[in-house]
């Protein structure tokens, strides 16, 4: 699946400069990883979230918020927000940031 290259750009503008900020493809769009941890990600139209197992409930009681199942089970700590969901900037950004900050909270990577 293909991913909206406006979104993608829209998440690296509320980025901004970062250490250890790198893309990828993955899931059939474009993921973001920071330290090699993936935590945000297109996939369509449609944000992949990493908001970690304690606030996934939290993220889910929001509007626009879904279970991410791409393999047909449920990935916990893991949601997809729908596009209504990131008309606004301030909204995506928030998103975005959620997601680094969990990701910043896991163990390094082993070094390969």
């Amino acid at each position: 699946m293909a991913y909206d290259p406006g979104l993608a750009q829209r998440i690296r503008e509320a980025l901004g400069p970062r250490p250890g900020l790198a893309e990828r493809q993955m899931f059939g769009g474009l993921a973001f990883l920071l330290d090699g941890k993936m935590f945000v990600g297109v996939n369509g139209s449609t944000l992949m979230a990493r908001v970690g197992p304690e606030r996934y409930p939290d993220a889910l009681a929001l509007p626009h918020v879904r279970v991410m199942d791409f393999t047909g089970r449920p990935l916990r700590g893991y949601v997809y927000i729908d596009p209504p969901g990131l008309a606004e900037d301030r909204d995506l950004s928030a998103w975005v940031h959620w997601c680094a900050a969990f990701v910043a909270t896991l163990p390094a990577k082993p070094a390969k």
